[in-house]
């Protein structure tokens, strides 16, 4: 199972986007995105708003991977 800090940095490169943009985006510091993409957990506040700033569903993504 992949861990979500990589799930969000795939996402980012499939939307040619940067941890710097994400940062910008949640209005944290760009060391703190970059800590994101390093976490293989996350809490479920800051992911929905990462799914709102990417418009990418991350909950399914982790819901299917762990029925794999």
């Amino acid at each position: 199972m992949q861990h979500i800090g990589q799930l969000v940095s795939e996402e980012l490169t499939r939307q040619e986007r940067t941890p710097a943009w994400l940062a910008c985006k949640l209005g944290c510091d760009r060391t703190n995105a970059y800590n994101i993409l390093k976490r293989s957990s996350i809490y479920t506040a800051l992911l929905m708003r990462i799914c709102r700033v990417l418009k990418h569903d991350f909950f399914l993504d982790l819901s299917a991977s762990a029925r794999s």
